[in-house]
């Protein structure tokens, strides 16, 4: 079982009421009630604590699931409009220049009628979900610099919140546009216990579902280990983020020094990798604590260069199960080109009675 158990807000570490609403916990599960315990898309409980953070607006509340991501889809009426942010390249090169023409959507193999196209740099809700377990003590210093200069080479209008997390996870600083409240959130260096990560996905991303102000949604994750202390496991936490349309993850591994066995340090690459191409990420594993600052200044690039596309899909929402996604490009005198979105999604049908939502 995990929850945010508490909230060290922005500087003070605060003791929290511990919630256990089903929006907080993950319980192990059989196969056979995986699918019904991850179908409920979690709506996030704020701490009871009667301090909060001073830059913490009051949590949207919702009839039903968390308000949908622009990464994912937006309602309208019993008609799902999924949207995707897509990373073009060109071999190694990202490729900024491209109209909706360009573009080709399908979904299960069927091809889509793109609706909406923007190619701008929209702001984004950002979490950063930083390892704090006993082997990163050496390494924060130069992470927490990296995160700082992600922050800083992003959109002014961008808001982050930080997640600290060994066998739990803390909200060290929440959502903010403030760089000084994020520096003294990832201030907070315990280093110590062992590494609850997938936990600490599904709990951030079910943060930004219900708390995040931009649609368009980011994680970030800075580990040098295997998750091995998590109550949820790899294909439950990627279900659980693609059921809330959730964000986009961008992984960097610091999987060198030989701190970990071959298979370890496999693992671990594999689990990050699969995290962020469900996604539509990317994940990174520099050679040396040197190159993590380099590698934070490419996911902000990345972030800030994306296309926005948006379709109506041609099945029924109230179909079921997971809708693979793919999108191709294709532009004169250029080679063969590489989308990098997420997979794919489930649908979440509309409640009865509820208003319909607009997509941008």
């Amino acid at each position: 079982m995990f929850a945010f158990g508490f909230q060290r807000t922005c500087g003070c570490a605060v003791f929290v009421a511990f919630l256990t609403a089903p929006g907080l916990t993950a319980q192990r599960v059989s196969a056979s009630a995986d699918a019904a315990a991850l179908a409920h898309s979690p709506a996030f409980v704020q701490d009871a604590d009667p301090v909060r953070a001073p830059d913490s607006a009051s949590p949207a509340s919702y009839a039903g699931s968390p308000k949908p991501a622009d990464t994912g889809y937006v309602l309208h009426a019993n008609v799902e409009e999924v949207v995707l942010n897509a990373t073009v390249l060109d071999g190694q090169q990202p490729v900024n220049h491209l109209s909706k023409e360009n573009f080709q959507v399908f979904e299960d193999g069927v091809r889509q009628t793109i609706v909406s196209f923007q190619h701008a740099d929209l702001p984004v809700s950002m979490g950063l979900v930083i390892d704090n377990s006993g082997s990163m003590y050496r390494k924060r210093p130069a992470v927490n610099k990296a995160a700082l200069d992600l922050i800083q080479a992003s959109n002014p209008q961008d808001e982050a919140f930080v997640v600290n997390f060994s066998d739990e996870s803390f909200i060290d600083c929440d959502l903010t546009s403030d760089v000084g409240k994020l520096r003294l959130g990832l201030a907070h260096i315990d280093s110590r216990g062992g590494t609850a990560l997938y936990d600490a996905v599904a709990a951030s991303a079910d943060k930004l579902a219900s708390d995040a102000r931009h649609p368009k949604q980011v994680l970030v994750i800075l580990t040098d280990g295997e998750d091995n202390a998590s109550s949820l496991n790899l294909q439950q936490t990627i279900r659980r983020v693609q059921q809330l349309s959730g964000p986009v993850i961008y992984s960097i591994g610091l999987l060198f020094g030989g701190e970990m066995s071959r298979s370890e340090a496999h693992n671990a690459r594999r689990a990050l990798q699969q995290l962020s191409q469900e996604t539509g990420g990317m994940a990174f594993f520099p050679r040396s604590i040197g190159q993590v600052d380099e590698i934070a200044a490419e996911v902000a690039r990345d972030i800030r260069n994306q296309y926005t596309i948006g379709y109506h899909s041609t099945k029924p929402g109230s179909i079921p199960g997971f809708r693979k996604v793919l999108v191709t490009a294709k532009a004169r005198r250029m080679g063969k080109l590489t989308v990098r979105t997420r997979t794919g999604y489930f649908p979440t049908p509309l409640p009865a009675g509820r208003a319909a939502a607009t997509s941008f």
